[in-house]
């Protein structure tokens, strides 16, 4: 799988920006595809999650109620539209995709990465 992640930019806190997951090389169905992301001298943690058969999603619970992870089948697409965004938020966003039956919440449970996109959040 191929995964080329896109749509990171700068934005002031309370901005909002959509971030894109286009992932090719095969079929997802059996699935999950899942956003993480990377501060500066972080940890890289969790951020959101899809299931493609069953489109489910689950997300952190700093973003939850502010980000928006969906797909679009046809085009193996995902995003994750990002609101109301703090500049807690500034990381490097990575999409990743691995079997949906792993632990969602975890980089290890991932076979597949994207290059990372930034995301900058000023105050």
């Amino acid at each position: 799988v191929q995964l080329q992640a896109s749509g990171g930019g700068l934005v002031q806190a309370g901005g909002s920006l959509r971030l894109s997951c286009a992932a090719s090389g095969r079929t997802l169905s059996n699935y999950r595809l899942g956003w993480f992301r990377q501060a500066p001298g972080k940890e890289r943690e969790f951020v959101a999650s899809i299931r493609w058969t069953f489109n489910l999603t689950y997300y952190a619970d700093s973003v939850k109620g502010r980000f928006t992870i969906s797909k679009e089948n046809a085009n193996n697409q995902v995003y994750l539209q990002m609101n109301r965004l703090k500049p807690e938020d500034t990381a490097v966003y990575y999409c990743a995709v691995g079997p949906e039956y792993r632990n969602l919440r975890r980089d290890s449970s991932y076979d597949y990465w994207g290059q990372g996109t930034q995301v900058t959040v000023s105050s």
